[in-house]
């Protein structure tokens, strides 16, 4: 069974920071690019972060670069997303995502898999 587990969300306040993990288990993880999703009540899901686990290739949206930074632990099936800097619009419930085409996964916004999400609130 596929599973991809998301943890560290919290509250937060402005300027703080916060580290989600992301553990995944019942598929090959070397094979897939996981990427990192959020949204926020009455906005649509937005792409935030993506790293390609063969190579580490990494790809971030514009409103979190030089904030966030993504990594993985291949040894742990694991994809980390160090969040610095935090902002009040960063307050969202965080996804983590799963698929075997980075194209599929960071361009379409598609995924063959999704986690549960974690709530990350940053209070002003």
């Amino acid at each position: 069974e596929v599973q991809l587990v998301e943890s560290g969300g919290g509250l937060v306040q402005a300027g703080g920071s916060v580290r989600l993990s992301c553990a995944a288990s019942g598929f090959t993880f070397d094979d897939y690019a996981i990427g990192w999703f959020r949204q926020a009540p009455g906005k649509e899901r937005e792409k935030i972060s993506c790293i390609i686990s063969s190579d580490g290739s990494t790809y971030y949206a514009d409103s979190v670069k030089g904030r966030f930074t993504i990594s993985s632990d291949n040894a742990k099936n694991t994809v980390y997303l160090q969040m610095n800097s935090l902002k009040p619009e960063d307050t969202a419930v965080y996804y983590c995502a799963a698929s075997k085409g980075w194209f599929r996964l960071w361009v379409l916004s598609l995924s063959s898999y999704w986690g549960q999400g974690t709530q990350v609130t940053v209070s002003s």
